[in-house]
């Protein structure tokens, strides 16, 4: 599912306010890597997170602190870039993925918040999120991601979907009791639902984008439960050690691969030196 680009200087008319400097486009372009990549990330998030959990002993609070230190580390590095790097931008995605896994697990495991009120909230954070975003900057289309501002909104929005994701995952399979195989079929058929209303219907480009974008959370959770808990809580069994390396390579070897060839940058930002 991709995003129709946006004509030339379109962000300039979408709100842009004057003054601001305009960059190149910071994220990738959405093609097949995109969403492959997505879905291991999201895997890994719901993986990583239990591992961390489980074997750092610094308790789910500790590892939150941790891993949200390391994901403002990262996304200060990707702030300042100038362009899209794809090493920086799916680290940041993935650390994020794993933090935004984390503060779902808090608020349930923690300090007993039900899954659906987490879910219900972090649907209305979201939503907060894009009503400002579109509010303030005339456009929520990734292809113009170029100013500070709208790299602020996307990341947040970004936040909120795997927190979203990680309480409405866990809700469908264990609260409703559907299981993690189970789960991840019914989300796998709303994200096919979504990519044919777009394509054969004309759904909304920027939509479709985010409503997939949303639904790939609980997808990737529910496939990396499915892998990861014991085959008596109805997973394969292969445990969080195997599934989170098993992915993390499988992502290292397309990041490696998007970054000598290019294949997910705009055409029109292909340029041979940007620093």
């Amino acid at each position: 599912m991709t995003e129709t680009s946006e004509t030339p200087g379109a962000y300039v008319r979408s709100g842009a306010a004057p003054g601001h400097r305009l960059r190149w486009n910071k994220v990738p372009e959405v093609t097949a890597y995109f969403w492959i990549i997505k879905v291991l990330c999201t895997t890994v998030g719901e993986t990583a997170a239990d591992f961390l959990n489980s074997n750092l002993g610094m308790g789910l609070t500790g590892v939150s602190l941790l891993m949200s230190a390391l994901l403002a580390g990262v996304l200060v590095v990707q702030f300042r870039t100038k362009a899209y790097r794809p090493g920086v931008y799916w680290f940041a995605v993935a650390l994020i993925s794993v933090v935004g896994t984390l503060i779902s697990d808090n608020l349930t495991d923690n300090l007993g918040v039900s899954l659906t009120t987490c879910t219900t909230v972090f649907a209305v954070a979201l939503a907060v999120v894009f009503a400002i975003w579109y509010r303030r900057e005339g456009t929520l289309s990734i292809h113009s991601i170029d100013t500070v501002s709208r790299e602020a909104y996307y990341w947040l929005a970004v936040l909120f979907t795997f927190a979203l994701g990680t309480a409405a995952g866990d809700l469908v399979a264990e609260k409703m009791a559907l299981g993690y195989w189970v789960s991840a079929i019914l989300f796998g058929l709303a994200i096919a639902a979504v990519a044919v209303a777009h394509f054969a219907l004309g759904l909304n480009a920027v939509l479709s984008f985010w409503t997939a974008y949303i639904l790939t959370r609980p997808l990737g959770a529910s496939m990396g439960d499915y892998l990861s808990q014991p085959t008596g809580d109805g997973g394969l069994g292969l445990g969080t050690t195997v599934t989170s390396v098993l992915f993390l390579a499988v992502i290292l070897a397309l990041v490696v691969y998007l970054s000598m060839t290019r294949k997910d940058v705009t055409e029109s930002e292909r340029e041979p030196s940007l620093p």
